[in-house]
């Protein structure tokens, strides 16, 4: 993975004027565009490399702002321009369940396929403002959910933009119009277009937010986990819960399929040990086996995503690219200490 430098400021980015408090400010909205740039592109380290080149475009260009009021406007402009231009001419990016039907437990899993077919997972601290009203928080979480994502991959790249400037961020079609040098009337049909398109979506479960049942069949399941009962742990599962393992293109549905891939296939993440984090509004862990050498070192494996609808878990996801654990602040590694023990870490950049 490439090192990500901190954003230049100040005279470090050539033409750039003298500190002047404007770094600051452009910090400040930096989790609002980092969760806009990752909703546009459906990539953690895609809207990571946005993000940065937004923040050098603003230093290099801040001559031009004439008010600091506008800051905001004018930063989500630089940041629209720059997915529009990383999405010109990719693929949309999906989850494996999107990709064809469910596989058995027995299937073999298959090559990995390529990092740009999948949408990948975003920690919460980097993409939810902090401090912000806990309706925002609620609302943003619900728009950064993994099946929401996805669903914004059918749209074009300027109706993506403009459904997520109207609804998400609750712009107004003046200012989305001015935004994308267009017009009202413009910015309207795309917004209808957008919401015609994403009605033909097929629906996913309604997650609800994390109460204080939810939080003890998260326990449950990592006690299940982490003790490998495999008949107590799809006792939590909903009938037609599904588990995926990007970038594996296999996915199988149903606590039968699962308790068959877990005892059979994937039973080499038995003995893993589990740290609480936060992805897409959702909880999430990062997994971590036991290595064959010593029992009592543990490695990265995955991202473990869990989706909550009503009392069961309805979604496994297993993101395999442990590139993703320095991103949330994960250690690299563990020895043996009980993941109750392990203080919360502030993710990379955070």
């Amino acid at each position: 993975m490439a090192t990500r430098s901190v954003p230049p400021t100040g005279p470090a980015v050539p033409g750039a004027p003298a500190s002047s408090g404007l770094e600051l400010e452009l910090e400040a909205l930096r989790p609002q565009i980092t969760g806009y740039c990752y909703r546009m592109l459906g990539s953690w380290f895609e809207a990571e490399d946005a993000v940065q080149e937004t923040m050098v475009r603003a230093w290099r260009r801040s001559s031009t702002l004439t008010e600091r009021a506008a800051l905001k406007s004018w930063l989500y402009r630089i940041a629209t321009n720059v997915c529009l231009d990383a999405l010109n001419g990719t693929k949309k990016r999906a989850r494996p369940i999107d990709l064809g039907p469910s596989s058995t437990a027995e299937t073999p899993v298959g090559a990995p396929l390529a990092e740009n077919v999948w949408i990948e997972p975003a920690p919460d601290v980097r993409v939810l403002g902090s401090g912000a009203d806990p309706a925002d928080i609620a609302s943003d979480r619900e728009t950064i959910r993994l099946a929401f994502v996805t669903a914004l991959q059918h749209l074009p790249p300027r109706q993506r933009a403009v459904l997520v400037l109207r609804t998400v961020l609750h712009w107004s079609a003046a200012e989305v119009a001015d935004l994308l040098e267009s017009t009202v009337a413009s910015v309207n049909s795309a917004l209808q277009r957008a919401r015609a398109t994403l009605d033909t979506v097929p629906p996913s479960e309604n997650l609800t937010a994390l109460g204080e049942g939810d939080r003890e069949l998260v326990d449950r399941y990592v006690d299940c986990f982490e003790r490998y009962d495999i008949d107590a742990l799809v006792a939590l599962l909903h009938e037609d819960a599904t588990f995926q393992m990007p970038p594996l293109a296999l996915w199988v549905q149903g606590p039968e399929q699962v308790a068959t891939f877990m005892r059979g296939q994937g039973a080499a993440c038995r003995g893993s040990r589990l740290v609480p984090t936060t992805a897409n509004g959702s909880p999430a862990f990062g997994s971590y086996k036991p290595t064959e050498d010593d029992p009592e070192r543990f490695v990265p494996w995955s991202i473990t995503v869990l989706e909550i609808a009503g009392d069961r878990i309805v979604g496994i996801h297993n993101f395999l690219d442990t590139r993703l654990f320095a991103e949330f602040g994960l250690p690299d590694e563990l020895h043996g200490a009980s993941t109750a023990e392990l203080a919360p870490l502030a993710p990379a950049g955070a």
